[in-house]
């Protein structure tokens, strides 16, 4: 007799493989910022027509978005990495880790707003 074929399942998305993947692209982002940042210093040590060059695309209107994005990356990378340590190192934190993901996420995005809107009213007077 024929036997029906094992089911295959699913794999279901936890908060923790959430946070895991997305500490991973935040991390990938920053060491591109670094890669970029460091382009930046040298054209504007190469003088004043390198200096010029380099300020008009970094004071573009999409540069100032992506300083945005910036401080979300660095915001989320940071507050998950305190929340790993935690995790890690205090006593009992790994059962209470999704809690621990929230409170520090709240923080992050308090900051975040603290330091976002202010920057996206500057990109919206660049605008006019």
């Amino acid at each position: 007799m024929l036997q029906k074929p094992p089911v295959i399942k699913h794999y279901r998305w936890h908060l923790g493989s959430v946070a895991w993947i997305l500490h991973r692209i935040t991390g990938l982002l920053l060491v591109f910022y670094l890669l970029l940042h460091i382009w930046v210093i040298h054209n504007i040590a190469s003088g004043p027509q390198g200096f010029n060059k380099v300020m008009g695309v970094v004071q573009s209107p999409i540069f100032l978005l992506l300083e945005i994005g910036l401080l979300g990356t660095v915001l989320y990378h940071a507050f998950n990495g305190l929340r790993i340590i935690i995790v890690e190192f205090a006593d009992n934190a790994a059962s209470a880790h999704k809690a621990i993901f929230g409170a520090v996420m709240a923080v992050a995005i308090f900051l975040f707003l603290i330091g976002g809107i202010p920057m996206f009213l500057h990109f919206l007077h660049s605008l006019r």
